[in-house]
């Protein structure tokens, strides 16, 4: 009989059969590396839904209270769908996650970053392809399964400039009826739905759908699945198009459709 033991120490070093193994340390991609920021401030300038109200920070206390010491509280009102934000399934499928009950493995992974800047800087209503993204597949020889999916259209550049990101700085119905910005096409949210399975997609525009829709499929199509969607996401120039991990977490609203989220990306060198 063999006489060594499996012997597992502190150090993560275990005997195996008379050989000496390291096993990885799950938190050495945390030594060198850096965190990129992919959240636009919540603020009077953060941009809303047309229809929706906008932020509001209301001053509680500020100063210097009877004791001495100074304090400063603040009231805050916002919609769930506004600057940086969760699209809870629960958003348009009547089945589908709650912004409380969605588990942190959809909100945390790997990103594939899909740069689709080139078309949609052509055309306000250009709608991501499943060619887009089968393209980022065969470049980097693996499939977007198990990533955060983020799609870079460019208009990150342009907030908080409403007509410039939004296409429209008209509010109400008004608004709605003018808003141009790129989204994801219908078709491909079918081919995510039914031939991937990413954890989550975002993107630094307003809206998974392209801003002209009114019957917002890819919602539907997408959160039918159980697929969060992340909107108004900033910063995806500073991604590379694979190699970083998504932590996303909003707001846990109970019963929520949506919510703020802050969002960040770690890179590591």
């Amino acid at each position: 009989m063999n006489a060594c033991r499996i012997v597992k120490v502190a150090l993560s070093l275990s005997v195996v059969g008379c050989s000496l193994e390291v096993e990885p340390d799950p938190l050495s991609i945390l030594e060198s590396g850096r965190w990129v920021d992919l959240t636009h401030d919540l603020s009077d300038e953060a941009l809303f839904w047309p229809t929706a109200e906008p932020f509001q920070l209301d001053t509680v206390f500020a100063g210097y209270a009877e004791g001495g010491y100074y304090y400063e509280a603040f009231s805050f009102r916002a919609d769930e769908h506004g600057g940086t934000h969760l699209d809870a399934p629960i958003h348009f499928a009547e089945a589908g996650w709650r912004s409380h009950e969605i588990p942190l493995e959809s909100l945390t992974g790997p990103a594939a970053v899909v740069d689709v800047s080139e078309s949609a800087m052509v055309d306000r209503d250009y709608q991501v392809t499943m060619e887009d993204i089968e393209n980022w597949e065969a470049r980097h020889g693996t499939s977007v399964d198990g990533h955060i999916l983020l799609l870079r259209t460019g208009y990150h550049e342009f907030w908080p400039d409403a007509e410039a990101y939004m296409g429209t700085a008209l509010r109400g119905e008004e608004g709605v009826a003018e808003l141009s910005f790129p989204g994801i096409h219908p078709a491909t949210a079918e081919w995510l739905a039914g031939h991937r399975d990413v954890k989550a997609v975002g993107l630094d525009t307003p809206s998974l759908d392209y801003g002209r829709s009114t019957l917002f499929r890819t919602h539907r199509i997408l959160f039918e699945q159980n697929i969060p969607g992340f909107e108004n996401v900033a910063n995806l120039n500073a991604l590379p198009e694979a190699g970083a991990y998504v932590v996303a977490l909003p707001t846990r609203i109970r019963g929520g459709s949506g919510g703020p989220l802050r969002i960040a990306a770690w890179l590591p060198e």
